[in-house]
């Protein structure tokens, strides 16, 4: 039975072959190369249509704007800002320097009796 239907094919082939004058031996490259250009020389595109892109396509919305800050608290702060007193690292309330500490003098030692 399969090999009724190889031969089938094989013959029904040879014929196809011999029309379109193609000199060389059955190969199956081009059995497949001939199936695929005659589906796509079949294909059809299909039509575009106006809303297919609807569904992929997110809407476009502008951001908002963003808040402008209230000038009359801007005022307010800067005004507090220049009002206070400036701090340096080393002196004490009003003005006057603190004595600093040197942590790196060595204390002396003291000498322990040995027996």
């Amino acid at each position: 039975m399969m090999s009724n239907f190889v031969r089938r094919s094989l013959l029904s082939l040879s014929c196809v072959l011999r029309k379109k004058k193609v000199a060389n031996a059955l190969s199956p490259a081009d059995l497949v190369q001939d199936l695929y250009m005659k589906e796509l020389k079949a294909y059809k595109v299909p039509p575009v249509k106006a809303g297919d892109a609807d569904a992929h396509v997110q809407k476009f919305s502008p951001p908002q704007a963003p808040k402008s800050p209230e000038e009359a608290d801007i005022a307010n702060e800067l005004k507090a800002y220049e009002a206070q007193t400036v701090e340096l690292e080393g002196q004490a309330e009003g003005g006057a320097v603190e004595q600093e500490v040197d942590w790196f003098e060595e204390e002396p030692e003291e000498e322990t009796a040995h027996h």
